[in-house]
């Protein structure tokens, strides 16, 4: 046998039927193509989607830092607690709520460390001070007022206080020094 031989695997038909057969179509010769043109477009597909979300993303972030702000300064993901100036000239509140029960608070505004306008803002508006947290308790009722809803009612009086009474200053944290509800007879 020489190597211009051909090798005979369908049993020498085809060899001894002169050479005018035709190759059987379809088999894994036809079907390799198939496969790898659905995976380029797959890829391809792939390719495409993450260069449109790191653009849109890009986009949307503009380069700047996070925009999420943990604001709970109790919570367990933050790693130092920042510190804060306290204003404290307030004093005690003494009130009715609103179902007739007394109430009386002495409540402590922490803000920025060194911020020497909103010292200044807090110290011209002691009396309003006095005044909102007066009104402020006079509007809840006893039940509101119990130590399990203490965290959602310092909560509510800071963003109050940030949103619609103070101008420069930003209360960080409250602290109840006192809050005392007792009940009428």
């Amino acid at each position: 046998m020489s190597d211009s031989d051909d090798l005979d695997l369908d049993g020498g038909d085809a060899a001894e039927s002169g050479g005018s057969s035709k190759k059987r179509s379809g088999g894994l010769g036809n079907l390799l193509p198939t496969i790898l043109k659905f995976a380029a477009i797959g890829i391809g597909a792939l390719i495409f989607i993450v260069t449109v979300s790191v653009i849109t993303y890009s986009i949307m972030n503009k380069g700047g830092k996070s925009q999420t702000v943990i604001t709970d300064p109790y919570s367990p993901y933050v790693g130092k607690r920042p510190e804060y100036a306290m204003y404290t000239q307030i004093g005690s509140v003494t009130t009715r709520t609103k179902d007739n029960s007394s109430v009386s608070v002495d409540m402590i505004i922490g803000y920025d460390l060194n911020d020497q306008a909103a010292s200044q803002e807090l110290f011209g508006r002691q009396y309003e001070l006095r005044d909102f947290i007066r009104r402020y308790f006079t509007s809840k009722s006893s039940a509101e007022l119990g130590p399990d809803r203490e965290d959602e009612l310092k909560n509510e009086i800071r963003e109050q206080l940030n949103t619609r009474f103070l101008d420069t200053a930003r209360a960080r944290i409250i602290l109840f020094n006192k809050l005392d509800v007792m009940d009428t007879f």
